[in-house]
């Protein structure tokens, strides 16, 4: 694929560093877009902050790119400041692109509140599962949405193909994200382990008894690369999961065991993570100091609010693939592989204790 010269943007995440690193390692250029980039194994680090259209453009200035994969966002306080900050970031990166004559695709990582809603209406207003990609939008403001309608507009406007990719609940290695919950339980289960604490679920008795599933950043990155390079699979929208589901009930207790703790069902009354680890900070660097590990500020690692948003979710949540296996991406993952894999790569990192 050396002809493939693909643009990364949000390189620093979960979704974009490891498609980064899988596009490298499939023989792609890779540049890799961040307000903050890091640079790695053959990935050109590219900087610039995309609510800043002039540094969009300084950075993409006289690059050759044939595929963009959109992996950013930003959160904000409400839907629609979501809206109009996330608009106007794709808005940017594809105006600086408009002169890119060899620009043959574009991708956009999206996820699960397709089907369910913004976070202030989450889950309140939702599709009938298993979300299927079909199904028409809700009613109300989106960034999603608003993101798909740019995309679509610009592949339009400057003759590109393009897919969407709606990943649930990304589990993979990153450090410093707002939606990290493979990491952020890595740190609740250390935190309780060091302090004695039971490992409480965190979430709602529905998501403990129900159905649900998870996305691989590793399988994210397969169909990412799949849909660019496969013709059949151009101008589509794709769900994103490891392919098989599994009830919290079931896994819960298989993760506690990993980090020797107690397992623990949700309470009556949910104990959420923010209200959990509202005083953590210091204790967590304490934790930081004996093991010597890398990060010792517990806010740059875990995101308590967004696993308690999926966590605490009182309604099924489960996506079909049928839509991608038909046209032929048949890559599976099991899902406890995924957080014990991630587990294992946390150590070696000195992200947690070993």
């Amino acid at each position: 694929m050396s002809e493939r010269r693909a643009l990364v943007v949000g390189a620093t995440g979960i979704a974009g560093s490891n498609l980064a690193h899988h596009l490298v390692n499939k023989g792609w250029e890779v540049f890799g877009l961040a307000r903050n980039p890091q640079a790695g194994a053959k990935i050109q680090p590219l900087t610039a902050d995309l609510l800043d259209k002039s540094s969009v453009e300084q950075a993409l200035a006289g690059r050759d790119i044939t595929d963009v994969f959109i992996c950013a966002w930003l959160r904000q306080p409400t839907e629609h400041e979501n809206v109009l900050v996330n608009g106007a970031m794709v808005q940017h990166l594809f105006a600086a692109l408009e002169g890119a004559k060899n620009l043959s695709h574009a991708a956009l990582v999206t996820g699960t509140k397709h089907y369910l809603g913004p976070f202030e209406s989450y889950g309140k207003t939702m599709a009938e599962t298993p979300f299927r990609e079909d199904q028409p939008r809700l009613p109300g403001e989106n960034f999603y949405y608003t993101q798909e309608d740019i995309l679509f507009a610009a592949a339009k406007r400057m003759g590109f193909t393009w897919s969407v990719h709606r990943a649930h609940t990304v589990i993979g290695y990153a450090l410093g994200n707002a939606m990290n919950m493979g990491v952020t339980l890595a740190v609740y289960a250390t935190i309780c382990r060091e302090t004695g604490r039971p490992f409480v679920f965190p979430g709602s008795r529905e998501q403990w008894n129900f159905l649900t599933d998870v996305c691989d950043a590793r399988l994210l990155a397969k169909q990412l690369e799949w849909a660019a390079v496969t013709p059949h699979a151009h101008n589509q929208a794709f769900n994103t999961v490891n392919g098989d589901i599994f009830r919290w009930r079931w896994l819960w207790p298989q993760i506690a065991a990993h980090f020797g703790v107690e397992a623990v069902p949700p309470p009556e009354t949910a104990a959420t993570l923010e209200e959990q680890m509202r005083e953590i900070a210091p204790i967590w660097e304490q934790i930081a100091a004996k093991y010597g590990l890398i990060e010792s500020r517990v806010d740059k690692l875990a995101s308590w609010w967004h696993t308690d948003a999926d966590l605490g979710r009182q309604i099924e949540c489960v996506n079909d693939m049928t839509k991608s296996r038909r046209l032929g991406f048949m890559e599976y993952q099991q899902t406890p592989a995924s957080f014990f894999e991630l587990f294992a790569q946390l150590k070696a990192a000195r992200v947690i204790p070993g």
